[in-house]
């Protein structure tokens, strides 16, 4: 029986086209087609890569790539466990806590207590020295202790109030970070006719959920990181698909064959396509999913 890397070498001569031009239309690299005529399917970056680049250049050739691929679940190949090449991640700086000045703050307040409880009693001991002198006036330094006495009693909640709004402060400056929202961040545009563009998702809720606007008629195939494939077919405005939950994947791949007609979304977060789709309306997605702190 011929080999599937024959049998795609050979209608790709007979079209008379060349690996370049079958890398620029499924922007695959070309080592890898090059590897998949070979049949040297250990050199992809994984089974479940090399089910997904056969079914690619298949589909390029307009061939039965399902029968292609039946074949290839017959080989007894060994999957390799390198991660694709594309799969980049952007680490995201965390913010930094305040806590090291909230741990100290209750010590500050107790230091300025002191303090005041000292100054008082300093206040108190003075006046009553001046009071045991023979010119000294007994009811008016009475009145006057009294009276200086009341004002330190009165000041310390002011110092305490206004140590209490710096603390207060100090609490805000920590918390004074905006509300996190999940959002998309595109790291690579796609070019070609069928672009692949690679973006990231940063979320901070506990599960990721994939789910569509579907406004026309639009082909969808939907595969994780994991080598699950959630959905794989056509998808109408009277299609009635749940949200997909990804929160196991740490990246899904995304072929949207009409995207004028469907709107994709993360968490209730719409993405906005990198390329337009009046432009490009066969486009391909590798979204990296990172959860935020």
């Amino acid at each position: 029986m011929m080999e599937i890397g024959q049998i795609l070498k050979e209608e790709r001569e007979a079209q008379q086209l060349s690996l370049d031009d079958i890398q620029e239309m499924t922007k695959i690299q070309k080592r890898y087609l090059q590897s998949i005529e070979d049949n040297d399917f250990s050199s992809l970056p994984g089974r479940f890569y090399a089910r997904a680049f056969i079914k690619e250049y298949a589909l390029v050739l307009n061939m039965d790539y399902e029968l292609l691929l039946q074949n290839f679940d017959q080989e007894d190949i060994e999957e390799e466990t390198a991660q694709y090449s594309n799969v980049r991640r952007t680490q995201r700086a965390r913010a930094p806590k305040s806590t090291a000045i909230l741990s100290f703050l209750p010590t500050v307040i107790v230091i300025i207590l002191i303090i005041g409880v000292l100054f008082v009693a300093l206040t108190l001991t003075q006046k009553a020295l001046k009071t045991d002198s023979p010119n000294s006036n007994q009811p008016s330094e009475s009145d006057e202790i009294i009276r200086d006495a009341e004002k330190s009693d009165q000041e310390k909640p002011v110092n305490d109030d206004e140590e209490d709004d710096g603390s207060g402060d100090t609490e805000d400056d920590g918390n004074d970070e905006p509300e996190s929202e999940s959002e998309f961040e595109v790291v690579e545009v796609g070019t070609g006719r069928s672009p692949q563009s690679e973006l990231n998702f940063l979320y901070y809720e506990d599960e990721v959920l994939l789910a569509f606007d579907v406004e026309g008629e639009a082909y969808v195939s939907i595969v994780g990181e994991s080598g699950t494939n959630y959905f794989d077919g056509i998808l109408s405005s009277d299609t009635n698909i749940e949200p997909i939950d990804l929160t196991e994947e740490n990246n899904v791949y995304l072929n949207v064959g009409n995207t004028t007609g469907i709107t994709i979304k993360l968490n209730d977060v719409a993405m906005e396509y990198p390329v337009d789709p009046a432009s490009s309306v066969h486009q391909k997605f590798l979204i990296n999913l990172d959860k935020g702190s």
